[in-house]
């Protein structure tokens, strides 16, 4: 049987399911439904698979340790787990990992995913990569057509031929055309005809068909993709892509560079349960609901409410005499919105970006390879973080320029370094790191590290960090 090499592309921002989903933490390291993340959920659902090999991963150099702690809870590791300096969109991700696929001699076929879907029907996603494996082993390149369950106008549609696939390929049928998202009578038009189907961002290929594809239709992405990975680095278990080959890479989608363009595409129609999960309403549309239309997660109480998404936080969210709202509550944002106008959400994102607002891509909790921080609270010259580091991780060796740092210890124990001392901190101990002194510090324990953190000095900023050695990797200064 011919490997299967999962490829998981874990590059997007999710800006439309802001607030909870942001730039530094998008949806798809977000658990939205059931448990784990969408990315987890994405391993999960292919595991067991005949045949299925370890995955190439594709993320955002600035999520590696998410992508890995995510996986490492799974007991999954990655065959690479290669690291983008900047996007690029989903063609070059996908050259770089067909070309790693093929590094070792291998024709491979990739089953290319993205990690922040939803499947809900494993089984029939299952049947469906069983039966594109033949027309994929034969060359086609295999998107999976999504039946449409209604006229959407938020998906891309793919228009199916007449043609049959190859031979023993049953179901497979050949893409006449890709079309962009449509009005709502177009929509209504192409279910209607029962030719046309949801563009899902799914593949089945043999990697070398790939980029046999691409060299015919982008060299220059072939060039750069193949100068990237030729340039790569490893840095403990990733490999960082060279960035000037990859900054130089066209940025393109698979489909304008290759499935619209190619006499090799072909798409089986499957209804799997599919969902992008693009908006707060796509996601209602998929979460558990009770009589009255109403999915609500967290600490949530709503009176005389119809067809309401609230995602509680921290704080008890209360709803009255509502219809058709979405309401998101984090730690330093909310949203209210009416479920027909989610899809604007992007647009307060951009005017927070115009702004320089923090809120458009960082939460108040901060994720970093050791463990976290939370901002609890700030003001003129003070800052307070709640700080959580893993057992056995520390912090880097590094010093400020403008702020002095109280820490007092909640729960477990502490080594400090600062200066030339190094000492232990238990339970309800405290001590103080003096403005410009160097310090460190470890969690040498067997459970997880709580400490608060008073910064106090004329700048409180994150970049007041000079690195003098980081376990991490991460650049100095």
């Amino acid at each position: 049987m011919t490997p299967i090499v999962p490829v998981l592309l874990s590059g997007g921002s999710g800006t439309r399911l802001w607030p909870l989903s942001r730039e530094t933490h998008p949806k798809q390291f977000q658990p939205l439904v059931g448990e784990g993340s969408l990315l987890q959920a994405t391993w999960r659902r292919i595991e067991g698979l005949a045949g299925m090999a370890a995955p190439i991963v594709v993320a955002n150099e600035e999520h590696r340790f998410m992508v890995a702690e995510q996986l490492r809870q799974l007991g999954v590791a990655p065959a690479a787990l290669l690291l983008e300096p900047v996007g690029r969109n989903t063609a070059p991700a996908i050259a770089v990992a067909a070309l790693q696929a093929m590094a070792a001699g291998d024709d491979p076929l990739l089953l290319v995913l993205p990690s922040d879907h939803v499947i809900r029907n494993v089984p029939a996603f299952h049947a469906a990569v069983q039966a594109a494996m033949a027309a994929a082993g034969q060359g086609a390149l295999v998107t999976f057509g999504i039946v449409p369950s209604g006229p959407e106008t938020g998906y891309g549609y793919i228009k199916a031929g007449s043609t049959e696939g190859p031979p023993g390929a049953a179901g497979v049928r050949d893409v006449e055309r890709f079309v962009e998202k449509p009005d709502l009578a177009t929509a209504q038009a192409y279910v209607a005809s029962g030719d046309y189907f949801w563009n899902s961002g799914m593949f089945l290929f043999r990697a070398s068909v790939f980029l046999s594809e691409l060299q015919r239709f982008a060299p220059a992405m072939v060039a750069a993709a193949t100068a990237a990975l030729e340039g790569a680095k490893r840095d403990v278990d990733f490999l960082r892509l060279d960035r000037a080959a990859f900054e130089a890479c066209p940025a393109d989608s698979i489909d304008y560079a290759v499935m619209e363009k190619t006499d090799a595409a072909a798409v089986l129609p499957v209804d799997v349960g599919w969902s992008d999960v693009g908006s707060w309403s796509a996601l209602w549309e998929i979460a558990d609901q009770d009589p009255d239309g109403n999915a609500h997660h967290g600490d949530v109480i709503a009176l005389d409410c119809r067809n309401t998404l609230a995602w509680g936080g921290r704080r008890l969210v209360s709803l009255l005499g509502l219809r058709d709202v979405i309401v998101v509550d984090t730690d330093d944002a909310l949203l209210v919105a009416a479920r027909d106008q989610v899809q604007q959400v992007k647009q307060i994102v951009a005017r927070l970006k115009a702004e320089k607002r923090p809120e458009a891509s960082v939460h108040r909790k901060v994720y970093r390879p050791w463990g976290s921080y939370d901002g609890v609270d700030s003001g003129d010259r003070f800052q307070v973080k709640r700080i959580v580091v893993k057992p056995g991780a520390a912090l880097s060796l590094q010093m400020h320029h403008h702020r002095a740092e109280h820490w007092i210890v909640v729960s477990g124990s502490a080594r400090v370094t600062c200066d030339e001392r190094v000492f232990l901190l238990g339970e309800n101990q405290s001590t103080y790191i003096p403005l410009g002194s160097k310090h460190r510090l470890e969690n040498p324990g067997v459970v997880p590290l709580e400490l608060i953190e008073v910064q106090s000095g004329s700048y409180l900023g994150e970049d007041d960090i000079v690195r003098f050695e980081d376990v991490y990797g991460r650049t100095p200064g």
